[in-house]
């Protein structure tokens, strides 16, 4: 997203009540615009590809396909490359957040969080950035994370340079690229492009899969040194 471009918003939530409210609380904003609503897994795929928006605030339990495999269709297609995944939840360990973030959502929310934290998780997403900073994500991804994909070996690792595993290690416990540069004495800059490529390299979407792949090759393991 760049200069005054509004971020374009596609809400799925199977209760109205709910899916209503949240687009109330978009539309009245002045750099957002919602595009789209959706009931179902299947719909929020159509409405995906009819109105490629920016961020899709995607629930987790809805009828048919649930939101967890339309995440990983969306973000698993190339067409939609520029649309993220912010996934919303009622419960703050359900254990279908780790694997929509395996997915490919680049972060997730509460239901009841406070409207400003929602609005703002939005802007993080459209912005390139996951939205991982919070302490429940934190407790989240300890608590998942501790049981990994067997398919992730740590020679996935093999192609980083030892700069690059201890920026992923500190992308991995929660910090941005200010906080990497100041704890590994570097530029921001540096800390900036040091992401790029271990991104590419991994051929991680955004900096939620970096925490997934962190973890899953045991590089970062619960409690090891996170944020509160």
């Amino acid at each position: 997203m760049t200069g005054n471009q509004q971020i374009r918003v596609l809400v799925a939530d199977d209760q109205e009540l709910v899916r209503r409210g949240f687009c109330a609380l978009i539309a009245a904003e002045d750099d957002l615009e919602v595009v789209g609503q959706a009931a179902t897994g299947s719909e929020a795929i159509d409405q995906a590809f009819a109105t490629r928006p920016d961020v899709i605030l995607m629930d987790i339990r809805m009828p048919g396909l649930d939101g967890i495999a339309a995440t990983e269709r969306i973000t698993g297609d190339e067409r939609l490359a520029g649309t993220r995944v912010l996934v919303l939840t009622t419960f703050d360990l359900d254990q279908y957040v780790y694997d929509a973030l395996r997915a490919g959502a680049s972060g997730f929310l509460l239901k009841d969080t406070a409207p400003q934290q929602l609005l703002d998780g939005i802007r993080i997403i459209a912005g390139g950035d996951a939205l991982i900073a919070p302490r429940i994500t934190r407790r989240l991804i300890g608590e998942f994370a501790a049981r990994p994909d067997p398919a992730q070996e740590k020679s996935a690792l093999a192609d980083l340079t030892e700069r690059e595993r201890e920026v992923l290690a500190q992308v991995g416990r929660g910090y941005n690229n200010a906080e990497i540069a100041d704890r590994l004495f570097i530029s921001p800059l540096t800390a900036k492009t040091h992401v790029s490529r271990i991104m590419t390299k991994l051929a991680g979407r955004d900096r939620a899969q970096l925490v997934v792949i962190a973890y899953e090759t045991g590089l970062v393991t619960p409690g090891d040194g996170q944020l509160e």
